[in-house]
């Protein structure tokens, strides 16, 4: 068990890239689920890889990325999710944020909304 307290809360943002596995196909930028039906995990996770290169490489901005690219409606807020505790999010996506320190950026992580990448903010 970690040092970190259940009560401790974690502030993230993070990029949604849904696919043909999603459970649910459709979002604010593919409002009818055409393009995520058609999109492998694969290719989900090619694009993300990518996403994510540009962000560490300094060519991109994490929050630019989101606003254009995340399935999620968080994208408006450039990703930002706000505040959440344990059992808030999705067992593999809480994981994941926990794990990060603040400013990191997670590796592909895969949930049953689709695959992410996830910036601890606080």
């Amino acid at each position: 068990m970690s040092s970190s307290s259940s009560s401790d809360k974690v502030r993230a943002s993070h990029i949604l890239i849904k696919h043909e596995g999603s459970r649910r196909k459709a979002s604010w930028k593919d409002p009818e689920g055409r393009i995520i039906s058609n999109t492998t995990r694969d290719a989900a996770v090619s694009q993300l890889k990518t996403l994510r290169d540009d962000i560490v490489s300094g060519k991109s901005k994490f929050e630019d990325v989101a606003s254009r690219y995340s399935d999620c409606s968080s994208a408006k807020r450039g990703g930002d999710l706000g505040s959440f505790g344990r059992k808030q999010m999705q067992k593999p996506f809480e994981e994941a944020t926990y794990a990060l320190k603040v400013g990191e950026i997670s590796d592909i992580v895969d949930t049953d909304s689709g695959v992410h990448i996830i910036k601890r903010t606080g």
